[in-house]
């Protein structure tokens, strides 16, 4: 929910506009703004009240139940942690209407362009603190009535995810049609991967954790964007943020950053011995670039979806540095020389 204002005001759907009557607002004295949101379908809007004062609307497709949104399902558990995310305010599940506090304008990935590096640094540890304290957290807190219990990243959902790739980026974006042989090939280094990533020990994870969905506002990093949290490996949202398809990394910072959440966790027992990489830590970096390739396959189905079936092109700026990720780390590992090769057969920048 990466929200800006949008140039084109527009007029006010009628659920808004059924909204504000309801409240009993002044559709003269209270403004509603368009806001640009991220890449799902609800619509984004900020409501500026007479004192202004302000608050975000979102416009969801259909009516819903709130005691049945995963939004406000995993924002309680989220806050039982707790973690910073913003507070609903108000809703209208008939009309669709969610209203939330207002976060501002500023993501993460926005921010880091105008800090210094000592904030920069401060920024992303305490992101990577965030994520130590959702795992561990997230084991004592575990309870039916929280839906990301009942949701993992098994085998069906990291293979579907990577078909969403195939799907996406290389035959609908690329323009190819990839042979049934090349094909079944493909899928055959899919098994691989997938079966060690659902083999894993599961954590709670956010799902979609990079540095459009933290926002820095007076003082407090925030985390949005959390609904479709679910269990997963425990490298899955550092993946996401280290290898953000949104902001280039030094390896020096991944590395640092990487030994910082294992010094949480309290199982880097290498500490004593500066330089030294025990097996532990090894392991974990090679699970951790495991998921990284697989997190930023997917990351490029998505753009390619968003541009040729939602005619959205803002993605197609992420793909190099995404692409950039993928190939780091089909290179790093010999057992991907097979993968390379067939996805370099469509791929150019995978060569």
């Amino acid at each position: 929910m990466s929200l800006n204002a949008h140039p084109a005001a527009g007029p006010v759907p009628d659920s808004i506009g059924a909204y504000l009557a309801r409240r009993g607002d002044d559709r003269q004295a209270a403004r509603v703004v368009p806001l640009t949101g991220d890449a799902s379908d609800r619509r984004y809007y900020r409501l500026i009240e007479a004192d202004g004062s302000t608050s975000v609307l979102a416009l969801y497709t259909s009516p819903f139940e709130y005691d049945k949104l995963s939004f406000v399902n995993v924002a309680d558990l989220l806050q039982q942690v707790p973690l910073p995310v913003p507070a609903i305010l108000d809703h209208a599940g008939d009309l669709g209407v969610l209203r939330q506090q207002d976060l501002g304008d500023v993501t993460m990935q926005a921010h880091l362009g105008a800090a210094t590096p000592g904030e920069h640094a401060a920024l992303y540890r305490q992101a990577v603190g965030f994520i130590e304290l959702l795992q561990r957290r997230g084991r004592e807190l575990a309870a039916p009535r929280y839906t990301p219990y009942s949701l993992a990243f098994d085998v069906e959902k990291l293979t579907w995810e990577l078909e969403f790739f195939v799907k996406h980026f290389i035959e609908a974006y690329r323009g190819v049609e990839v042979p049934t042989a090349t094909r079944g090939a493909i899928r055959e280094e899919w098994a691989a991967i997938v079966g060690e990533l659902a083999a894993e020990p599961r954590v709670l994870c956010h799902r979609d954790y990079h540095s459009r969905n933290l926002m820095p506002n007076r003082g407090v990093l925030y985390i949005i964007d959390f609904q479709d949290a679910r269990l997963g490996p425990d490298t899955y949202d550092l993946a996401s943020l280290l290898r953000d398809s949104y902001v280039d990394f030094a390896e020096e910072a991944v590395d640092e950053l990487i030994a910082f959440f294992l010094a949480l966790r309290r199982q880097d027992d290498a500490r004593s011995d500066i330089g030294a990489v025990t097996p532990y830590q090894a392991d974990f970096r090679r699970r951790f670039d495991l998921m990284s390739l697989q997190r930023n396959l997917k990351a490029l189905g998505t753009f390619g979806y968003q541009t040729t079936t939602r005619q959205n092109p803002v993605y197609i700026q992420y793909m190099p540095r995404t692409l950039r990720n993928v190939r780091r780390n089909l290179q790093r590992y010999p057992r991907f020389g097979r993968l390379q090769g067939l996805l370099a057969t469509f791929i150019e920048a995978l060569q």
